[in-house]
């Protein structure tokens, strides 16, 4: 994607790339003494278009909307970004509050914010706001799996991704001896374990919060991963299944947690994504994306 010419439009940022605009810095709330800002892309074309909702990853104290604040790390949703505008939606990616400076559930209460924003504001975009997809990595994911679970009448969408999710924090305790340092900087406490620390893991995994009635979820999982395992994805897609939520699992053999060398291992990934949402929510069909 090549930048084509930037101008000025209010306190946005308007980009024109291989056709879609960019619209970087649109805010979306404001909390905790903080502006929440998004970034939009806007496919050419009258409309209207199925909206993606993008939520990055980096443990809940990283990452940006713009990719990654650290371009090229694990964090990076950047591959993301081609294969939706590609596909002809409307996408956002937000940034929202982050540890340790903003403690749980701020986070959680940005994406809320940010999916509630999209529905009054997407016809604005070339959205529709009756189709709608939550994307996230990693820490986003484990962001708009919860969002998904535990959505209101006014959260509620039609579709999630998580790509490596965090789905369930008791899974991993017995690996890591207590709450990881992220975690330990989102809820302000000690690592060692404790009957009120074990409460808030449970009460905060999307696993546990799974009913029917629920959206259609793809999950995306390199079986290389060694920072979040396989196994969530596979206990959570079961749990889903059982539920009778439609779910789909697709494993990507030797792929690591971070997304940027995922292409490597499976060419094709992006485009059974996008496949999988123009089912789903329906759209500008991507036969192939590389």
């Amino acid at each position: 994607m090549s930048a084509i010419g930037w101008v000025a439009a209010g306190l946005w940022v308007v980009a024109v790339l291989d056709g879609a605009e960019l619209r970087k810095d649109v805010e979306y709330g404001q909390a905790g003494g903080e502006r929440l800002l998004l970034d939009a892309s806007v496919p050419a074309g009258a409309g209207p278009f199925p909206v993606a909702i993008l939520v990055h990853g980096g443990g809940w104290s990283g990452g940006d909307k713009a990719g990654s604040n650290h371009p090229g790390d694990g964090a990076d949703i950047s591959p993301w970004f081609a294969p939706l505008t590609a596909a002809g939606f409307t996408w956002f990616s937000i940034n929202y509050r982050l540890a340790p400076q903003n403690r749980w559930p701020a986070c959680l209460e940005d994406v809320q914010t940010a999916i509630r924003w999209v529905k009054v504001h997407a016809a604005e975009f070339k959205g529709d706001p009756r189709r709608i997809v939550l994307v996230g990595h990693s820490a986003g994911g484990h962001l708009v799996c919860l969002a998904a679970v535990l959505a209101a009448d006014d959260t509620r969408v039609q579709a999630v991704v998580g790509f490596a999710p965090v789905t369930d924090f008791e899974q991993e305790l017995p690996v890591r001896g207590g709450l990881s340092p992220s975690l330990q900087n989102l809820h302000n406490r000690p690592k060692e374990m404790t009957p009120g620390a074990l409460a808030l893991l449970r009460e905060t995994s999307p696993i546990n919060h799974v009913q029917a009635g629920l959206p259609p979820f793809l999950l995306l999982h390199g079986d290389g991963d060694k920072t979040v395992p396989l196994e969530q994805s596979r206990n959570f897609q079961a749990k889903l299944r059982a539920s009778g939520v439609p779910c789909e699992l697709l494993i990507i053999p030797g792929a690591p947690h971070g997304l940027l060398t995922w292409d490597k291992f499976d060419p094709d990934y992006a485009a059974k994504m996008t496949a999988w949402l123009q089912r789903t929510l329906g759209g500008k069909r991507l036969a192939a994306y590389r």
